[in-house]
């Protein structure tokens, strides 16, 4: 999960820290402690859990970010945790409050690290089933923009596209080309929305895309510009 700036911090913003790399599912890392099938969750040990990474104000911020995707052998810019976002109900980016952690680790019965190294596998087999991967991506929409905006920046944009979409849409290259050279600063909720159902239904080659479908004028201005360069 890309970590994002501070919120309302008076110090300059470092755009590096928006930045959504595809990497690697997981760092190099310290063989986990096994843990018995017969220990149970425990509330208490969530939430001590929770205090090694909080800040004076009982929020994971970016720093504590860090150090908790270190311990759990996740590069903060991996998909992963995007989907443990999610899971949480995390509206900040590289945010998670003391409710958010411990509402979402209870229901994910994790209460240390060694624990959230065992679920792994199972936030990433999220991405499989098209139903949570369709809600995962509807999310990052909110997750990813500024609140006090209704739009993505388009960098921002360009950048979840490809954590979302980069590994399986086989156009996505060549949509990222029109987007980079197009008019567009801003992607709305519904032109985000659809670029899914673009992937997801409308062919390589663009024979079945419908023209008159209630496509919006994004989408028809790429088909238009690709079918063009083909063309020449």
């Amino acid at each position: 999960m890309p970590v994002k700036k501070k919120r309302k911090s008076s110090g300059s913003d470092d755009s590096s820290l928006k930045r959504c790399k595809i990497t690697s599912f997981c760092r190099t890392q310290a063989p986990a402690r096994l843990i018995s099938p017969d220990d149970q969750f425990s509330s208490k040990k969530c939430l001590s859990w929770f205090y090694e990474y909080a800040g004076p104000d009982e929020v994971v911020g970016p720093e504590g970010m860090e150090k908790f995707c270190e311990d759990i052998g996740v590069e903060p810019e991996n998909i992963i945790m995007l989907v443990l976002a999610w899971k949480l109900e995390a509206p900040n980016m590289g945010f998670f409050t003391k409710e958010e952690w411990i509402k979402g680790m209870t229901l994910l019965q994790c209460d240390c690290t060694e624990r959230m190294r065992g679920k792994l596998d199972y936030l990433r087999s999220l991405l499989n089933d098209s139903v949570a991967f369709k809600n995962i991506y509807r999310y990052a929409f909110d997750f990813a923009r500024d609140k006090d905006q209704r739009s993505l920046d388009i960098d921002t944009a360009k950048s979840m596209l490809a954590l979302l979409l980069g590994r399986t849409w086989p156009l996505f290259p060549v949509f990222l080309q029109f987007l980079e050279q197009s008019k567009y600063k801003v992607m709305n909720k519904d032109q985000w929305y659809n670029v899914l159902e673009f992937s997801r239904t409308v062919s390589a080659d663009l024979r079945n895309y419908d023209e008159d479908g209630a496509w919006p004028v994004l989408l028809d201005e790429f088909v238009e510009w690709q079918k063009t360069r083909v063309v020449k």
